[in-house]
């Protein structure tokens, strides 16, 4: 997919499991590897399709992002957009030995893709969507009392 960047973990827990936690706004910033989101500040605890959730951020100087659940098949798939129109997506496909998670930072529906190319935006957003999958498998072995 031109302008998105995928990683790929095998996360040795079940779906359900994972989803959960993806879905539960508190948990991002304990499973972020950016180190940019920092707290919640609003919305349902679960998510669904059409839900709204407010993050505390700090990337240079701290900020406040309110983000909209666009994509959204129980269990399978969750996607929200950010104010700056790209999305963060969470694909689970069913493992042998758990769960198979793809998160996606697709900016192809930001008016300025090239600008977020040349602010180097998708090589920084691989390494923490990498971390951030390494946070999640970790947080969600705990929860379904495996090993990462």
């Amino acid at each position: 997919m031109p302008h998105a960047v995928s990683r790929s973990r095998l996360v040795p827990a079940p779906p359900e499991v994972v989803f959960d936690i993806l879905t539960d706004p508190r948990m991002h910033p304990v499973i972020d590897g950016s180190g940019t989101v920092r707290s919640t500040m609003s919305g349902p605890e679960r998510l669904t399709l059409g839900s709204r959730f407010g993050m505390r951020m700090h990337n240079l100087m701290p900020y406040a992002l309110i983000n909209k659940v666009v994509e959204y098949d129980e269990g399978r798939l969750i996607a929200w957009r950010h104010p700056g129109l790209h999305r963060w997506r969470y694909e689970l496909e069913p493992a042998e030995d758990g769960t198979l998670v793809t998160e996606t930072f697709d900016y192809s529906t930001s008016p300025a893709p090239r600008l977020l190319e040349l602010m180097r935006f998708p090589a920084a957003n691989a390494k923490g969507i990498a971390a951030t999958l390494e946070r999640l498998a970790d947080v969600a072995a705990q929860r379904a009392g495996r090993s990462p």
